[in-house]
């Protein structure tokens, strides 16, 4: 099993997903670069954290 995924995390995550909505996908790569290209304060862990949530939460896009 894998670590759980902080509170904080996930309340952030999902300010991000209503924010930027069409912007998430199910790639991780994706989703971590976007997240580096918001130029918000996060940590590295933070940022795969996050990207790692909403790899799980984004809804799906056909590609």
């Amino acid at each position: 099993m894998g670590k759980a995924v902080p509170r904080i995390i996930k309340q952030r995550c999902l300010k991000l997903l209503k924010a930027y909505p069409e912007s998430f996908t199910k790639d991780f790569s994706k989703n971590k670069a976007f997240l580096k290209s918001l130029s918000m304060p996060f940590s590295r862990t933070d940022i795969n954290l996050m990207a790692g949530f909403l790899t799980r939460k984004a809804p799906a896009v056909a590609a």
